[in-house]
């Protein structure tokens, strides 16, 4: 073993140039605050985000980490100097005595170098468990190959991860793919964890007994959802039809070991810039929020801005019901065909909301027998919204996560939009808008002003939770061309509906044109021979005749003619 000029120590395997990428894992620090005992010898295998590291120096006098790169074992001694010891080098060869605590959380995977031998799995796990103590306490973290993102990734397997990451790709028959298997394989009796995208971690069994709606599926899928892989279909739906069968703690994006402590909390979660954990209770879940974890500052204030929300930790209930949350039951309504219960429900729901700053969405609402709790969503605006306003953001997100998804439901395609988002208004109990005349074709309809405010919030919303980041799956693009290409067929009947009434119109108005065109010059005629009449001698003389006809006594008006004669 040597040592560098920046007080790095150097094993057989060590990489250079070369870099390792990590990215913050808030609720897995959490939980290694929770296992990692104090002032023991602890070793940190492989890469792990700063975050990560200051969990185990907070709890850890003497703290040894062992990576490959030479350039980011550097970087580290130089960010936390001497209270963490630095050693650059493959794990076949660190050669030292037993560690009381060893933290493996980002899997064997990057633990070999260029020049190391091609350990599988298993050898890899034995050399770690050769360096434990026989009480330590070791967290070892296990990639899922049969993760419900690694079957739905659109990429071909060679694909998924690049040269900068240099990680074995080929199959390796000891890898356990299971949570049996990783328990048969341990050395040690583990308390295993579920990794669902490094962002909710939830214990192995609660994750096997949650069924579709529940809280654990919620967070499981709440944290898939914002995976930024390339999917064949909706994660979601996937995992609701696991978590059916039971086997949702199967499908994680990866496994935890817990050796030698036992974890406080069942679930430990990422929810806006803090960390939540859950403990299972016999009537439902005791929560806790723990500080922002984005500044690190308890005092940092009890909100989290965002896209006009905020998110109120104080807000948050500190207990839930196990129940299923009103989003799956709609869901389940809308597949069924089943509007007569779908309205009493929606009534329900009209009657439970009031008028609040905190922003309702059905995917958090927890159905609690006759009546509905909140869930762990604090999203708040900085003015109460009144109840028909919280109704309209509610079913503006409630529809566009049901036809977004393509799920089944009854309602006519002519009636989606604005118009059926009013619809579920009124099943709601809120007034629908009178209904005035068109004065124009562009004429926003009456709905349209009814839930102009709820899209805005639920607009908001979706910004603040990131839900529109993550990239559109396969089959949801495919639905949406086939949706676009029917649209567009019946667009082009429609244009050659307009364009043969124009037409039959065009020759119509020709028509008629024609006949004007032939009354205007009969009319012409007439009037030039009218004026030759007017100006005959003729048409004079009968004038005069005329005017002698109206002459009642002749003899009065001969003698008045013979007198103006005299006179003149």
């Amino acid at each position: 073993m040597s040592e560098t000029a920046s007080g790095v120590q150097v094993v057989r395997g060590e990489m250079q140039p070369w870099s390792d990428r990590t990215a913050p894992r808030p609720a897995l620090a959490a939980l290694l605050s929770d296992v990692v005992p104090a002032n023991r010898r602890t070793l940190i295998l492989g890469p792990h985000a700063p975050q990560l590291i200051e969990s185990v120096l907070a709890h850890s006098s003497d703290v040894t980490m062992l990576v490959r790169s030479v350039s980011d074992a550097q970087q580290l001694s130089e960010d936390f100097g001497p209270c963490l010891q630095v050693v650059a080098g493959a794990l076949d060869g660190l050669q030292t005595s037993p560690y009381d605590v060893i933290v493996a959380s980002d899997g064997l995977d990057r633990l070999l170098g260029y020049d190391s031998a091609d350990l599988s799995w298993t050898e890899r796990l034995a050399a770690v468990a050769a360096l434990a103590a026989p009480d330590a306490v070791v967290v070892l973290g296990l990639e899922n190959e049969f993760s419900l993102l690694n079957l739905l990734d659109s990429r071909p397997a060679h694909e998924r991860h690049g040269d900068d990451e240099w990680r074995p790709l080929h199959d390796d028959p000891t890898r356990p793919v299971s949570v049996d298997q990783l328990r048969a394989a341990l050395p040690w009796s583990a308390e295993v964890y579920a990794d669902f995208a490094s962002r909710a971690f939830v214990r192995a069994d609660v994750a096997g007994a949650a069924r579709p709606g529940e809280f654990a599926t919620r967070l499981a899928g709440s944290a898939v959802e914002r995976a930024d892989v390339p999917l064949l279909s909706p994660a979601a739906e996937g995992l609701d039809t696991a978590a059916r069968a039971g086997l949702l703690g199967s499908v994680p994006t990866g496994w935890l070991a817990v050796v030698g402590a036992q974890p406080k909390h069942d679930i430990y979660a990422e929810t806006a810039g803090a960390v939540l954990t859950a403990s299972q209770t016999l009537t439902g879940w005791d929560l806790a929020l723990t500080d922002t974890w984005d500044t690190g500052d308890s005092d940092a204030g009890e909100a989290v801005v965002k896209a006009g929300v905020a998110f109120d930790r104080t807000v948050v209930p500190a207990a839930i019901p196990s129940g299923v949350s009103v989003e799956s039951v709609l869901f389940r309504l809308a597949a069924a065909e089943d509007v007569p219960a779908f309205r009493k429900l929606a009534a329900d729901l009209g009657q439970w909301v009031t008028d609040s700053r905190v922003l309702v969405r059905w995917d958090d609402v927890i159905c609690d027998g006759e009546s509905f709790a909140h869930g762990i969503s604090g999203w708040v605006t900085e003015e109460v919204v009144p109840a028909e306003d919280l109704l309209a953001a509610a079913w503006s997100r409630f529809h566009d996560r049901l036809v977004g998804q393509h799920r089944r439901h009854p309602w006519p395609p002519w009636m989606l939009g604005d118009e059926l988002v009013s619809v579920w208004l009124g099943m709601s109990g809120v007034e629908p808008p009178a209904q005035l005349p068109a004065t124009s074709p562009d004429t926003v309809p009456a709905s349209a002003h009814q839930v102009a405010r709820g899209k805005e919030l639920a607009a908001a919303l979706a910004a603040a939770l990131g839900t529109g980041t993550a990239p559109v799956d396969v089959r949801t693009v495919l639905a949406d061309a086939e949706a676009a290409k029917h649209e567009l067929f019946e667009l082009k009947g429609h244009v050659f509906g307009l364009e043969r009434t124009l037409g039959f119109r065009n020759k119509a108005m020709k028509t008629r044109e024609n006949r004007i065109r032939e009354l205007r010059g009969q009319l012409q005629r007439l009037t030039v021979a009218h004026d030759r009449i007017r100006t005959s001698r003729t048409y004079a003389v009968s004038r005069v005749l005329f005017h002698a006809a109206q002459v009642r006594k002749p003899k009065v008006v001969a003698r008045k003619v013979a007198r103006r004669i005299r006179n003149r």
